[in-house]
């Protein structure tokens, strides 16, 4: 849902469909950020015989704006082309694949990576990183696939100045109670009070559970994505933020020709975008979403009406009878939610949440994408996965981790719980701090043994789900166990050393704000939590209660 299938065009596209986008500072590599742009949503494991790939016609980019006028000054390029080794079988491998050049496995993808300075015009730069880098073949099963880690693990690539590049299959990381939300906006833990439900108050259901995407993960040195070149120190400087984005593009003629082959010309056309979670699925209208998939975020203001006065938070009251009457009158006042407009579209500037900031240049430009202060180290011991509004500076909405919560950190945000920042005046509903898909046992679950099975290092997203098991439920693949991608050297994600800084910046104001995630519980949520006690299957209530909790740690 995060971007999956969000536009009634990109939904008959799916190797162009951009369905989440992550950057983070990476937890074993603290001097390096890690971009990942995820693609093809819903792969069912069992997909042969022409099983998911990325599109040899599409161009891949993953953007940097270091300067916050809207427009990428790096970017980083991704082509793929593909391979029969043996065009005379039907099969995609004639026996087992034990390595990432057998001779058994027949269709084979390469990658290769350019990175481009300043549009790459006559001021800008193009250098290719890398090339013909092998891909990973899909996860089939124990015959074709027996130890798909480590065939994974083959396909991790160092490229020059200290980059990692993965580009293949991963289980998928975004987790999401898909089927509930788009029934009417109806909330499973709190369904017991949606006006048309006479359902009880129930656990949520993770729509994307044991599905596959296809990711593009790159690893880079922080000074390389900065504006002057040098590693990020300072929060409150400018130089530490950068904006995130990625596209993908297709060549704007198509031709079918008459012996089944297509041939594409032209320039190239971008077709697909995403920055920040759910922003085109959640607030741009039907009617605009595919042009939204088109433009540019340099041109965003014209969708700031739709942030400033989102559908979403002017339903909720009507959906919730007497559940957000402060939402309710906040709507009424037809006061712009600057709130949302300072997250989602220029970053949160200093002086709002103490010891934090995230503005890309100085805030002038209204840009969708993940905004990322570098200079705030990751979190290592027991992170939140409400990231901000759980006291955790390094998570959503700075950039995005892949186990951050963001469906239910933005449905608060929505509700109003963000809104006390901008205004000290406004009270948030009880409800906007408990709103919970219910698919984490609590805010430190990171672990996320009951959604998707991350990894403590590059590329930090789980091995994909197999083909011969196609799970029913979220079972992990049978050799998740083996050794981490990356090797033992760089898996240091399980380390409890250093002093947890992010974890506390702003949490005072937090608190106050009301926004600290179920500061205050509804008395309906105790039955919530009762009917789930007896499933065996916990919702997250947010409780500051919970930050003792040790998950383990991951990206």
């Amino acid at each position: 849902m995060s971007s999956h299938k969000e536009a009634p065009a990109i939904s008959n596209d799916p190797v162009a469909d951009n369905t989440d986008v992550y950057a983070f500072v990476s937890p074993d590599r603290p001097d390096t950020v890690t971009l990942i742009a995820n693609f093809s949503p819903f792969e069912d494991p069992a997909g042969g015989p022409n099983f998911d790939e990325f599109g040899d016609d599409v161009l891949y980019e993953i953007h940097i704006d270091n300067n916050g006028d809207g427009l990428p000054d790096i970017s980083y390029q991704f082509r793929f082309n593909t391979v029969n080794t043996i065009p005379n079988t039907f099969l995609y491998n004639v026996g087992t694949i034990e390595s990432i050049d057998s001779k058994n496995w027949n269709r084979r993808q390469y990658a290769t990576v350019t990175k481009v300075s300043n549009g790459g015009g006559k001021d800008g730069s193009s250098q290719v990183l890398g090339s013909n880098l092998p891909c990973p073949p899909c996860n089939i099963g124990p015959l074709s696939t027996p130890n798909y880690a480590a065939l994974a693990d083959q396909a991790i690539h160092t490229l020059p100045g200290g980059c990692k590049l993965f580009t293949g299959q991963r289980a998928e990381g975004f987790y999401v109670d898909i089927g509930a939300i788009f029934d009417l906006g109806d909330l499973r833990p709190f369904q017991n009070l949606h006006i048309g439900s006479s359902m009880p108050a129930a656990p949520g259901v993770n729509g994307p559970k044991a599905k596959n995407i296809h990711s593009i993960a790159l690893q880079v040195p922080a000074c390389d994505l900065t504006a002057n070149g040098k590693a990020p120190t300072s929060v409150t400087d400018s130089n530490s933020t950068i904006g995130v984005y990625a596209t993908a593009s297709r060549q704007r003629s198509r031709m079918f020709e008459d012996d089944g082959t297509i041939v594409n010309t032209g320039p190239f056309v971008q077709v697909s975008r995403l920055g920040n979670p759910l922003f085109n699925e959640v607030l741009v209208p039907i009617s605009k979403k595919d042009f939204f998939n088109s433009q540019a975020p340099v041109g965003d203001k014209q969708f700031a009406a739709d942030v400033a006065t989102p559908e979403l938070s002017q339903l909720l009251p009507v959906l919730y009878p007497g559940v957000f009457p402060n939402l309710a009158a906040l709507n009424a006042s037809g006061k712009p939610r600057a709130d949302l407009l300072a997250i989602l579209l220029t970053g949160i500037p200093a002086g709002i949440v103490p010891g934090f900031q995230n503005v890309t240049g100085n805030g002038t430009v209204q840009a969708d994408m993940l905004r990322l202060n570098m200079a705030i180290p990751p979190t290592l011991q027991s992170p939140s996965n409400l990231g901000l509004i759980g006291m955790d500076a390094a998570g959503f909405p700075n950039g995005r981790r892949v186990f951050d919560d963001v469906t239910t950190i933005e449905l608060r945000a929505l509700a109003g719980a963000t809104y006390a920042l901008v205004d000290k005046t406004y009270t948030p509903d009880a409800a906007a701090g408990a709103i919970t898909q219910g698919l984490t046992s609590s805010n430190t679950d990171v672990s996320a043994d009951n959604t998707v099975h991350y990894l403590p290092c590059f590329p930090y997203l789980g091995t994909p789900h197999g083909g011969y098991f196609n799970p029913g439920d979220n079972t992990p693949a049978p050799d998740l166990n083996a050794t981490p991608l990356g090797g033992p050297d760089t898996g240091l994600g399980g380390s409890r050393h250093g002093t947890d800084t992010a974890k506390v910046i702003g949490g005072a104001t937090l608190a106050g704000a009301a926004i600290l995630a179920g500061a205050t519980a509804l008395k309906y949520q105790a039955r919530s939590t009762t009917a789930t006690a007896a499933t065996g299957t916990g919702t997250a209530t947010g409780s500051a209660a919970n930050s003792d909790d040790h998950a383990p740690v991951a990206p």
